[in-house]
């Protein structure tokens, strides 16, 4: 099953250098899921060649304009190409507000349904969930409220072995129950174990997304050994000073967070505008952490 992440926005605070504010698709089973929408991001989505009518649900970690001020877009221009399809959007409790005033003062009845879950900043908390995948969303440090998001893949059921069960002669209609942990009594007596009957999934896979913070330890429970790790990384370590006042986070520290949480890899973005070249940025988060990969618009990331 396809669980890949694909960076649309990936700078702070304004676009500059042909990078454009925070945005990410979390593609799992071929749905999509929006993480952040950031000015510009429907220009990404036809550049890149995402239908946004694919998109189903969009997570919102905060309400700095450069992680949410294309949503009011995006939503009005799936609202004129004819969406019919429900749309879900999870941020914080004020972001209904200003929705809906945009929608009442520009005299707008979308034409789709349009749900708003409220998200909260204390704790952690089931947000969504699914028959592949379930979100949560984890309380983060900064300015204002925010948070970050976990997409955690569910434990696939095992597959069958097709060669043994065609030897054994077992019957179609009953290998689903097989899969669900079922034994087989064949018609001479004999049991066959479910167990010896399929292959075991892979093991579920795992991704986190940790928005704008300052590096704390509050959050480090909920990341713990994923598979894919993004994090801010927004100064290099010689602008620590710089980074505490704004409650953001060097490169060497995402780095030394991705060790200690026992990520697999790391994705570190949301430059600053101070950064033409991010080379430097790579190089100090490897120095500690070296599965780093830097944020790059366009590109795949497999979980």
């Amino acid at each position: 099953m396809k669980f890949e992440v694909l960076v649309l926005g990936s700078s702070s605070a304004t676009p500059i250098y042909g990078r454009h504010p925070t945005s990410q698709l979390v593609n799992v089973n071929e749905q999509l899921y929006m993480v952040d929408c950031g000015e510009g991001t429907q220009v990404q989505l036809i550049k890149f060649g995402i239908k946004s009518n694919r998109i189903k649900h969009i997570f919102i970690s905060h309400l700095h304009g450069d992680h949410y001020l294309g949503l009011i877009g995006l939503i009005s221009s799936m609202h004129l190409i004819g969406r019919k399809d429900e749309l879900h959007v999870y941020g914080p409790p004020p972001l209904k507000e200003i929705i809906e005033m945009h929608f009442l003062h520009s005299q707008t009845v979308l034409r789709y349904p349009l749900h708003l879950h409220a998200t909260q900043d204390k704790e952690v908390e089931l947000i969504f969930e699914n028959e592949n995948l379930q979100v949560t969303s984890f309380p983060l440090d900064h300015r204002i409220a925010c948070t970050g998001f976990r997409f955690d893949e569910k434990k696939r059921l095992p597959a069958i072995d097709k060669e043994r069960a065609t030897a054994i002669g077992i019957p179609n209609d009953y290998l689903s129950l097989i899969k669900r942990g079922h034994d087989y009594a064949a018609p001479d007596g004999t049991v066959h174990r479910w167990q010896e009957l399929t292959i075991s999934s892979p093991d579920p896979r795992s991704y986190a997304y940790c928005s704008d913070t300052m590096r704390t330890e509050g959050y480090l429970p909920y990341i713990q050994h994923v598979d894919l790790l993004y994090h801010e990384a927004t100064f290099l370590h010689e602008m620590l000073s710089r980074a505490m006042e704004t409650y953001h986070t060097t490169a060497l520290q995402a780095g030394q967070i991705a060790a200690e949480v026992r990520a697999k890899k790391l994705l570190i973005g949301h430059y600053s505008a101070r950064y033409k070249d991010l080379k430097p940025l790579l190089a100090e988060c490897r120095s500690v952490f070296t599965e780093t990969q830097l944020a790059s618009e366009g590109s795949w990331y497999t979980v």
